[in-house]
């Protein structure tokens, strides 16, 4: 009985550990994480420099793979220290974490994958349990509130612009026509979006006064349209409500997190919470 009371205790501390960023060594457990995921990019990116790989190979190789099977026993050590591994295998973070790690492995099959190994990138996205503190957690579940309550408005708005991008595109194929490189009207649509968006990339452009006039007039339209929908959803923002839980507690059996602080019970399944 007192094994299996051991045994319960340190699962339920290394999960603390892995899954949690409110205790110390929880945010050192992430710190470390992202650091060793950030070095691991940083490698994928001089071995793809054929000069500094020529010199270095063997280097970046051996340091790939330690990094790969550190991450490859984290995978494993998460999956045990829950109740029901597939609640995180089949996460959001579990898929991520799973297509992170099995790159290397990939590019000892198939020759020439071994860049996927950049998808550990996509881990990158665990910082955001490092930053849920009040005002970061308060802000970005303001904004995803704001743009779900704004979508209508801006789908409508999107499909605005498509309208005025048709109406420019086929107007400057009838102005220029093909001699001046508005040779479709799909191209001509290229061309008002890149102008409206005030990217300019120059590789088309009005010859005539008239269409050059009417691009002046999409270029001043551009900055206007780039504001709509900066307003609607800050108009959003000040209507939802900041409320959020500041806390990481997460769940040993469903792996669901979002609890309300010094929640004692899952909000999901009703298993007890971790506390210290």
């Amino acid at each position: 009985m007192k094994k299996n009371q051991h045994t319960i205790n340190w699962k339920n501390k290394l999960h603390e550990i892995i899954y949690e960023a409110d205790t110390k060594e929880g945010k050192w457990f992430d710190i470390i994480l992202i650091l060793t995921i950030v070095i691991s990019i940083v490698l994928v990116m001089l071995e793809s420099v054929e000069t500094f790989d020529a010199k270095y190979h063997n280097f970046l190789n051996i340091s790939e793979w330690v990094i790969t099977i550190l991450f490859t026993l984290e995978y494993i050590i998460r999956i045990i220290t829950l109740k029901k591994p597939s609640s995180y295998i089949f996460s959001f973070y579990g898929i991520i974490d799973f297509l992170a790690t099995i790159p290397k492995y990939v590019s000892l099959i198939f020759v020439g994958t071994h860049a996927l190994v950049a998808l550990r990138a996509l881990r990158l996205l665990r910082v955001f349990r490092i930053l849920k503190l009040a005002r970061y957690l308060g802000a970005s579940k303001n904004l995803v509130s704001a743009l779900k309550a704004s979508k209508i408005k801006i789908l409508v708005f999107l499909f605005g612009i498509l309208v005025i991008t048709i109406i420019l595109g086929t107007v400057m194929y009838l102005i220029e026509g093909p001699k001046n490189g508005f040779t479709s009207i799909p191209h001509s649509m290229y061309w008002a979006i890149v102008t409206l968006t005030t990217v300019g990339y120059g590789d088309l452009a009005p010859h005539t006064p008239f269409g050059q006039f009417i691009a002046s007039i999409v270029m001043i339209l551009g900055y206007g349209i780039i504001a709509v929908p900066t307003g609607i959803v800050t108009s959003e923002m000040v209507k939802s409500d900041n409320s959020a839980p500041i806390n990481t507690q997460h769940c040993p059996n469903c792996s669901s997190d979002k609890h309300i602080d010094n929640a004692q019970f899952c909000h999901k399944c009703g298993e007890k919470l971790n506390h210290e």
